[in-house]
């Protein structure tokens, strides 16, 4: 009986250890996988001198920063628009600063430079980008484009274009800015037709339909039969429409507000300068700069010609865009008169950037006075 035993005690021991050697040893819950870190929020504040609705200048930077928030993960933007040039402003910019702990700040229109150097001043941590001035600071640079490179040639079209040769011009303020858009424009339409002048009115305003779409008409008035502008609204193309003559538009693709008048429309595309911007501040590679960009860059351009503007125009048009592009050619380059018809740029000489940064000259053509 004990051997029985025996035997059935180690039966039940050798089950046991095959039963073991069997089984394999419980496994650890796997831990849920961590979601991705999610970037951590970088706010930028923008400041417009017209209301974001205005299609033209400030509709464009605002393009501009709707594009930024979409590519760049992690930044979050924010606006105020309709601030008026001078201390207005600078209240706004401390409050971006203060309020909604903006790191980078881009504030948009000329009158804005002496209050952003202010602030700038305040607030050294932060970066503060100016557009359309020439101060600087350890954190505050510059920024622009060089439009006056698509007005000359929307000045081919509109010297193409107009029967009367008297193309007027509704002009903001009397700033370099403006003298060196008109002039581009004004070499455009007499590289073409040296018959043409180009008759300028200041409105000394940035964003004002009514009286912007009046200047036009009292241009209309005395013959004009091409409009262009430096101006943050369509009201001199809708005022040119109305009857029934041509207009070459601003800032942005103005064809949907005058689609009978738009000749064609030099245009912004400030969103890649943006994004640049702020991913250099956001990886520490930021340096204040005086940045003027131009058509190589892709921050000026034209708009779409209008149905209009026949082919060979649009040929003469790209022609001297592609000129341009390359570095071949650029529209400040001599020789270049001003109205009394002296020689102001010798042939084979070209202005420097400060030069035209300064303009307070028109060329020969422009009808109308520095104010």
């Amino acid at each position: 009986m004990q051997r029985k035993i025996l035997v059935a005690a180690l039966v039940l021991l050798l089950c046991m250890a095959l039963v073991g050697a069997c089984t394999k040893p419980a496994q650890k819950p796997a831990e849920p996988a961590k979601p991705a870190e999610e970037p951590k929020e970088f706010n930028v504040g923008f400041i417009y001198v017209g209301p974001v609705g205005d299609a033209g200048w400030t509709w464009a930077h605002d393009q501009g920063r709707q594009y930024l928030e979409k590519n760049v993960p992690g930044v979050k933007t924010y606006f105020v628009e309709s601030v008026p040039e001078g201390a207005d402003c600078e209240r706004e910019i401390r409050r971006l600063v203060e309020q909604s702990n903006c790191k980078v700040v881009f504030t948009t229109s000329f009158g804005f430079m002496d209050g952003t150097l202010n602030v700038a001043k305040e607030y050294p941590d932060r970066v503060f980008m100016h557009c359309s001035g020439y101060k600087m600071d350890k954190n505050m640079g510059n920024y622009f484009g060089r439009m006056y490179q698509p007005r000359y040639l929307s000045g081919i079209v509109a010297g193409k274009m107009t029967k009367s040769n008297k193309i007027g011009y509704v002009a903001a303020f009397s700033i370099p800015e403006v003298v060196r858009g008109i002039n581009a424009f004004t070499l455009g339409v007499r590289s073409v037709n040296p018959k043409a002048t180009v008759k300028v009115v200041w409105t000394n305003t940035w964003y004002d339909p009514a009286k912007e779409k009046e200047a036009a008409k009292s241009l209309l008035a005395v013959g004009c039969d091409v409009i262009a502008q430096h101006q943050d609204t369509p009201g001199p193309q809708q005022a040119a429409q109305e009857a029934g003559k041509y207009g070459v538009g601003y800032n942005s693709d103005m064809s949907s507000f005058a689609p009978k008048a738009h000749l064609t429309a030099p245009v912004w595309n400030w969103g890649p300068y943006y994004v640049r911007v702020v991913k250099a501040v956001m990886d520490g590679t930021w340096k204040p700069e005086a940045y003027w960009g131009g058509m190589a860059d892709g921050i000026v351009d034209l708009a779409p010609f209008g149905p209009m503007v026949p082919d060979d125009v649009k040929k003469l048009v790209e022609d001297k865009k592609q000129e341009i592009i390359s570095g071949k050619w650029d529209v400040f380059w001599g020789p270049i008169k001003d109205q009394s018809g002296k020689v102001r740029v010798a042939e084979g000489q070209k202005m420097t950037d400060q030069e035209m940064l300064s303009f307070d000259w028109f060329v020969e053509g422009v009808e109308g006075t520095i104010k």
